[in-house]
């Protein structure tokens, strides 16, 4: 016998734990449940533009979104891992690797994740040096010298971390300007960071561990081995879709899924919020979406 909710949000970052904070304080019997608590926004080491807070890890802005969220009677599984999702006809079915849900309304919100560069070594040599989070992974790199791919704002946000860890920090983009923001691109030329511009990674190289990355300059051509002890990649999200897909969810060419302003996709009682939508990828945005989503499930719950 499934468990039986008026109200699933699948992904409990920001867009998840936002929605079922709403979802919670307006009566329905709600449930969060993702894989991880929080997100993607945990990794940032710093949320210095989240409208009315001061500055904040990721972390800590998300657990006390986690705690307002159960405050008000939201259950909140994570982790916990979704497996399949049903999602046509008025029961809707939420399958994972503990249990069985069902509900008539349906949320997703379950992100994106890290793209990888696709390069020789990538995979050999993933948690052996190469990684995707520096406030997760950066105290592993103490005193050691590192590599940062990307040249976004989570990029340099990494960087800058990194900086105060490691004995050596590269930025490493492919571009001759980064896409980061202006404050956050001031912070960098100050920091001491080695920037290379117009350089692409052709392999990440090693025995046992990364020992060096190959790189070529794009505009030349001219090629070099780098001496490194860690690689961290930022080239970006790929949305978090598939099980919404193969449910029948309808996605754009990007796997991103297609909202109307309600944040409803094209199966009824479905909606979706967040970084899996692919508007702006922003905290700010995701909680944003996550409440619209969670007000117009309960106006349709309740046939409002």
């Amino acid at each position: 016998m499934a468990e039986n909710f008026e109200l699933i949000i699948v992904g409990a970052g920001p867009a998840g734990l936002a929605a079922g904070l709403y979802g919670a304080r307006m009566g329905l019997n709600t449930l969060v449940v993702g894989e991880i608590l929080g997100g993607l926004a945990t990794e940032a080491a710093l949320i210095e533009n989240y409208p009315g807070v001061e500055p904040v890890t990721g972390l800590e802005l998300m657990d006390r979104l986690h705690r307002q969220a159960a405050k008000y009677g939201a259950k909140i599984h994570a982790p916990e891992t979704v497996l399949e999702l049903v999602l046509h006809g008025e029961e809707k079915k939420v399958k994972t690797d503990r249990n069985l849900y069902s509900c008539r309304a349906v949320i997703i919100a379950t992100g994106c994740a890290p793209k990888k560069l696709g390069v020789p070594g990538e995979e050999k040599f993933k948690g052996k040096g190469v990684s995707y989070c520096a406030t997760c992974d950066g105290p592993f790199f103490k005193d050691k010298t590192v590599m940062v791919v990307g040249g976004g704002n989570s990029a340099v946000s990494g960087a800058l971390h990194l900086k105060d860890l490691a004995k050596k920090v590269y930025l490493v983009h492919r571009r001759s300007q980064l896409r980061a923001d202006a404050v956050l691109r001031e912070r960098l030329e100050e920091s001491g960071v080695e920037i290379l511009w117009d350089t692409l990674v052709k392999s990440i190289e090693g025995n046992g561990h990364v020992a060096r990355v190959q790189l070529a300059n794009s505009l030349t051509g001219e090629e070099a081995a780098l001496p490194v002890d860690g690689v961290f990649i930022y080239v970006g999200e790929a949305p978090q879709s598939k099980l919404a897909e193969k449910a029948g969810v309808r996605v754009d060419g990007e796997g991103f899924i297609l909202v109307n302003r309600k944040q409803e996709t094209s199966l009824k009682a479905v909606y979706a919020a967040g970084d899996v939508t692919g508007n702006v990828r922003q905290v700010g945005v995701a909680v944003g979406e996550g409440i619209t989503a969670a007000v117009n499930a309960y106006r349709y719950l309740k046939g409002g």
